[in-house]
């Protein structure tokens, strides 16, 4: 990403959202930007490792896990997945854990924190659908810039 989110704002104002959510970079890319595809799932990782298993040709995975901190949705293993199969980073509502080992990793990830628990694995969960947390309104398709300043969505 070559443009920082804060001057993506001063050209374009109102015309996009801003998540007012404080989430931390954690992972080995710090700006990251890339059309929207999205994961509903509370405290369970299945369905999130199924998309990322898939190519994902430069998009930002949007994780809702419900502001959940109990267990971790992503780790090292679903990070370097992701990673190795195109996506640009993930925007997770929820925890992470490895924080150590997510560093060295090639993607971009912002999350409200970490926690060692693992995730359950019950296969529950939503992919592709709009997503709402943050004061922002996650579409799939549309276009997420993230870095250091905060994270940014078309309307």
């Amino acid at each position: 990403m070559t443009i920082s989110t804060a001057d993506l704002y001063d050209e374009h104002g109102e015309a996009l959202q801003s998540v007012w959510l404080q989430l931390r970079n954690l992972g080995g890319v710090a700006a990251f930007s890339g059309p929207i595809r999205t994961v509903r799932c509370f405290e369970d990782n299945v369905l999130l490792k199924e998309v990322v298993s898939s190519p994902g040709d430069g998009a930002v995975l949007v994780v809702d896990a419900a502001g959940s901190l109990r267990r971790a949705v992503m780790g090292d293993m679903i990070a370097k997945i992701a990673a190795d199969n195109g996506w640009a980073g993930a925007v997770i509502n929820g925890v992470v854990r490895d924080r150590a080992a997510l560093l060295d990793i090639p993607l971009g990830i912002k999350a409200l924190g970490s926690n060692p628990r693992k995730s359950t694995k019950l296969g529950l969960g939503v992919a592709d659908e709009i997503v709402e947390f943050g004061g922002v309104v996650f579409r799939p398709g549309a276009t997420l810039w993230s870095d250091e300043d905060g994270i940014l969505v078309e309307r």
